[in-house]
């Protein structure tokens, strides 16, 4: 018997090979398939809001599967997610946005308003990645860097690893990282502000939300319009921001756990929706 289908959508900066120890756990119970690297193709440039990374990701999933499919994505993958089943619901069965901050009411005006004033690229995390060391010698000097920094060593044995295997290409004066530096700021500079409406207009699709205990970013962003998206689908568990990379198999595990009540509400979903067309 085939197994569902789950499409998934990595965080900024991070490749989807990151999230290899995950996805092996996922795989016993999805067939699984993702995108390498979101926001690189340059057919699908990084612009405010993200309008065309949403259509990258809709390409994807039209050019790869014959059926709606889950969506999972962590931090910039569960906001182009949500976006994506927003735009085009028929291509999804639901969503676990994984840790995905939701920036709506005040904060989004607010973050409006320092775009409008040119204000985006200092304001962290933008104003801390544009610096960001991205070449070393070797791959080795490379692992050894990240390892020292108290967010990488908070991940799971192995993890950092599939990072460096996965993160690097070569470079003339060694690596650097595939995933460019100003890709990764761009990103974050663009974060949308537009939620607010997407919130007010509500999903066709069941979302669920799994987010970090401490998780800087969601804290910044509040849960209040999270809960308000998602409804009882709301789950905290150990860990920050990169919480699937600190204890993969718990994600794993509070994913597959979320999906299975997400399938259940779908009928009533469908229903709903067809009963206004």
């Amino acid at each position: 018997m085939s197994l569902p289908k789950l499409h998934f959508a990595h965080a900024n900066s991070y490749p989807a090979g990151v999230y290899r120890q995950m996805f092996g756990r996922l795989g016993e119970h999805f067939d699984i398939q993702a995108l390498d690297m979101h926001a690189h193709n340059p057919h699908y440039p990084v612009t405010d809001c993200w309008p065309h990374l949403v259509d990258e990701y809709i390409a994807e999933l039209v050019a790869r599967y014959t059926e709606p499919v889950i969506l999972v994505g962590h931090s910039l993958g569960g906001m182009l997610s949500l976006l994506v089943a927003y735009q085009r619901p028929d291509l999804v069965r639901c969503v676990v946005m994984l840790d995905a901050p939701v920036v709506a009411g005040w904060r989004a005006l607010v973050w409006r308003l320092i775009k409008l004033a040119g204000k985006e690229y200092d304001m962290p995390p933008a104003k801390f990645s544009k610096r960001r060391r991205f070449v070393w010698p070797d791959a080795e000097t490379a692992y050894q860097h990240f390892a020292a920094k108290d967010i990488f060593a908070a991940w799971a044995p192995g993890v950092l690893a599939d990072y460096i295997a996965c993160g690097l290409k070569p470079h003339p004066d060694g690596v650097q990282l595939r995933y460019t530096r100003e890709v990764e700021t761009k990103v974050y500079a663009t974060l949308p502000h537009h939620l607010g409406g997407i919130l007010r207009r509500g999903l066709k699709v069941p979302i669920g939300f799994i987010g970090g205990a401490d998780s800087w970013e969601t804290s910044q962003s509040g849960h209040q319009h999270t809960k308000a998206l998602v409804g009882s689908h709301f789950r905290i568990v150990a860990g920050g921001h990169l919480f699937p990379m600190e204890t993969p198999l718990v994600a794993a595990d509070a994913t597959v756990e979320m999906v299975g009540e997400l399938l259940m509400e779908q009928p009533k979903k469908v229903l709903k929706a067809g009963a206004f067309a």
